[in-house]
């Protein structure tokens, strides 16, 4: 099941953000003609979507991004059909009182020319399988790769208003045109007088937010950045284990001398040296205190487990 809309060029004189609904052609869902411009000229225009996400945008019109996000629209920008000129997905995560968090996406199926079309049985069936394992998750809107928003991004978005209350349309600059990834965030707002209403994107704040994971990985591609051939070889355990000793020391060392400034009388004390002194007192108190004889004795007992499993399941393959 495809939605489509054929929509009738508007004036240039209109800015590209501002679009009145009055000029949309023709809507179709399901292929049953909804409107025309005819009808739509002579009644009041259909409301773009309202205020952000019920009610005063969460956040201060923030919206907190992961890093997947981005993975996912060059991916699939990168794997678009050709011809396609760019690629659109759907957008999901979480909406509480403090904030708007986008922690997931997937592309969906579509077809730009005269006709817009976007696949809304594939993108129902997609969504239903995130939501199987995160009941909590929504679709807070949609992304396009691209660098401005265009003629068709506005019916594609009145699609979406169908499926989330005003939702974020994200644009991520794949092509460059500046020199860098650009990466923008919209919802529509209303304005003009009534029955001749014009929607405005108006632009919201992206921040982006990390799981522990995912900066594990973000800090590995941040690497390529000083490599000729931009790849980076991927660090085994011990070495990961090492990298992050190596930090904590250099970060106990700053706080040391930090410490000894104040001792010496160079700094003058404050709140924050007492709030470093509890948190380096609370994670002193988390390290499990263990007699080095013991420690050694359980390391062992563990490397003795594991050469075990592993000379069995040698033999075993051995005879097969």
């Amino acid at each position: 099941t495809w939605y489509s809309a054929v929509f009738q060029p508007f004036p240039s004189s209109l800015p590209l953000l501002a679009v009145p609904s009055v000029y949309f052609h023709h809507l179709h869902i399901h292929g049953q003609t909804l409107a025309s411009a005819q009808a739509l000229a002579q009644t009041p225009a259909p409301a773009l979507p309202g205020p952000a996400l019920l009610g005063p945008f969460p956040g201060g019109r923030v919206v907190r991004l992961h890093p997947v996000i981005l993975a996912s629209t060059v991916d699939s920008y990168e794997r678009r059909n050709k011809g396609a000129a760019r690629v659109i997905g759907t957008l999901l995560g979480t909406v509480n009182k403090h904030s708007v968090e986008v922690t997931n996406c997937f592309s969906v199926s579509h077809n730009e020319s005269d006709e817009v079309a976007v696949d809304m049985e594939f993108a129902k069936n997609m969504y239903e399988l995130p939501k199987k394992v995160s009941p909590n998750k929504l679709i807070l809107g949609w992304y396009a790769a691209g660098h401005d928003i265009t003629e068709h991004s506005v019916l594609i978005h009145e699609y979406y208003s169908r499926e989330a209350p005003n939702p974020i349309h994200l644009t991520v600059d794949t092509s460059l045109q500046n020199g860098h990834m650009s990466i923008e965030a919209y919802v529509s707002t209303l304005m003009g007088v009534p029955g001749r209403t014009v929607g405005l994107f108006t632009p919201l704040t992206v921040k982006y937010a990390y799981y522990d994971t995912e900066c594990i990985r973000v800090d590995l591609i941040m690497k390529t950045c000083f490599s000729p051939n931009r790849v980076v070889g991927l660090s085994s355990d011990l070495q990961q284990v090492g990298g992050a000793s190596a930090r904590i020391q250099d970060t106990l060392s700053i706080v040391l001398l930090y410490a000894e400034d104040i001792l010496s009388g160079k700094v003058s004390a404050d709140n924050t040296i007492r709030k470093v002194g509890h948190f380096l007192m609370s994670l002193v108190n988390q390290v499990p205190k263990i007699v080095p004889d013991d420690f050694e004795t359980m390391l062992h007992s563990n490397i003795n487990d594991l050469l075990m499993s592993q000379i069995a399941l040698n033999e075993k393959l051995v005879n097969l």
